[in-house]
């Protein structure tokens, strides 16, 4: 039932479909351990301008890194460097993904990040109980979550309600653990989302301590957030981190 589960769950492509030099962007190719094997793929990429901080991108859970680049574009173009980096399973990282695996490869991609601050996590979809995961254990400078979702059981009562309630694992409990973090909070959510209705971003976000901030886009979705909201989607970002 947990692989017919992660099936559900997890939808990794192997193929990088283009890199951050062919979107302009100066990086370097990272290849991360995690701390049971695994070799993970990243890419770091510099900020545009004078760099404000540096984000740690936690991705969704489909595609790869090179579907992230417009948000390594915008952030860039912000002032920020950004690490990209796959779950195992996906792109050119080794393994398999599971919950406890995209945890881990979350704390193995910060570790490269130590010199640099401030670090900000930015976490997208499922990528955003990855991140807030790595918060709880290593509270960064501050926490971004965009078009986020409250747990997987609540997920699966929206698009799967045809699997029986108990058989549904309590997976990635981010309404449960964000009153935990010691970081400065920012929620982003497209009002037409739906695949994570924006009624989940508001959730986290009154569960979460202060200090903490909401931002959502009136007229997007979950998949065009990033690229139709463009300027504005790094401003509210780069305007947070600078408060």
């Amino acid at each position: 039932m947990r692989r017919a589960l992660n099936s559900l769950l997890y939808f990794p492509d192997r193929a990088l479909h283009a890199t951050p030099g062919d979107a302009g962007l100066d990086y370097s190719d990272l290849e991360i351990e995690t701390e049971d094997g695994e070799r993970l793929h990243g890419w770091l990429v510099e900020a545009a301008t004078p760099t404000r901080g540096c984000v740690l991108l936690c991705h969704g859970n489909a595609g790869n890194v090179s579907d992230r680049l417009p948000h390594a574009v915008l952030l860039a173009k912000a002032g920020f460097d950004v690490l990209l980096f796959d779950y195992r399973g996906y792109g050119r990282s080794t393994g398999n993904p599971t919950e406890q695996g995209t945890y881990r490869d979350a704390r193995a991609a910060r570790q490269p990040l130590g010199g640099r601050a401030p670090l900000y996590y930015l976490g997208e979809s499922l990528g955003g109980a990855v991140a807030l995961a790595l918060a709880r254990e290593s509270p960064p400078a501050g926490l971004v979550l965009q078009s986020a979702f409250t747990s997987v059981r609540d997920m699966a009562r929206l698009h799967y309600p045809f699997i029986p309630a108990a058989l549904v694992p309590d997976a990635y409990p981010s309404i449960r653990l964000i009153g935990g973090i010691e970081a400065p909070l920012l929620v982003l959510h497209g009002e037409r989302d739906d695949i994570v209705p924006p009624s989940h971003g508001r959730a986290l976000f009154d569960a979460a301590p202060e200090p903490k901030r909401i931002r959502t886009f009136p007229e997007l979705g979950h998949n065009d957030l990033v690229p139709l909201a463009g300027d504005a989607y790094a401003e509210a970002i780069a305007s947070w981190a600078s408060n």
